[in-house]
């Protein structure tokens, strides 16, 4: 229970720390500003780890390699403490391609839920900054789909074949590391 109750607490701490790490780096390759509040959030919860890291890697046009560097240690950290609670004594190298697995299963999460907050809020016609900042955010995810598939009835129905893709591609994904882990 002691180490269902750990993992879980890691998963929440990497996953929200993680995941805004890579919004950071989503946000700035998009060219959000960040002067909304959802970009104040956002450096507020990352700025002391991705800052000191910029210093050690540069980015690269729109792409901050710090950001996405974050995401990964933390990550690194949440398979590394479990690895060290569970007592294991070999095996340590693939603690590395966990976290790579997790950063992976990460940016599925989090494009699955700026997905389902911009549905939502598209169904509220909110007009409040948060809602425009998703609405970029998700637009160059959902702009394929939407060339495919026509309005029905009035409804967008592309962000559930979106949803559906990204299931599926967390469905490979689990796979591929269940039988890269074999």
């Amino acid at each position: 229970m002691f180490i269902q109750i750990t993992s879980f607490l890691l998963d929440v701490a990497a996953g929200l720390l993680g995941g805004a790490c890579l919004l950071r780096l989503y946000m700035q390759v998009q060219r959000i500003p960040f002067g909304n509040p959802v970009g104040q959030f956002i450096f507020a919860l990352t700025n002391w780890i991705v800052l000191p890291l910029r210093k050690l890697l540069p980015g690269y046009r729109r792409w901050d390699f710090a950001s996405l560097i974050a995401a990964y240690l933390f990550e690194l950290a949440q398979f590394g403490i479990l690895w060290l609670l569970l007592g294991r004594r070999s095996g340590a190298e693939l603690v590395p391609l966990l976290a790579l697995f997790g950063l992976v299963r990460l940016v599925i999460s989090g494009m699955i839920g700026l997905v389902i907050v911009y549905a939502i809020l598209s169904w509220v016609r909110s007009d409040s900054p948060i809602a425009d900042v998703i609405g970029k955010l998700t637009a160059p995810m959902l702009r394929p789909f939407r060339r495919i598939i026509p309005l029905v009835g009035g409804f967008d129905l592309s962000p559930l074949a979106l949803l559906v893709l990204l299931q599926v591609a967390a469905i490979i994904v689990a796979n591929v590391q269940g039988a890269v882990l074999r």
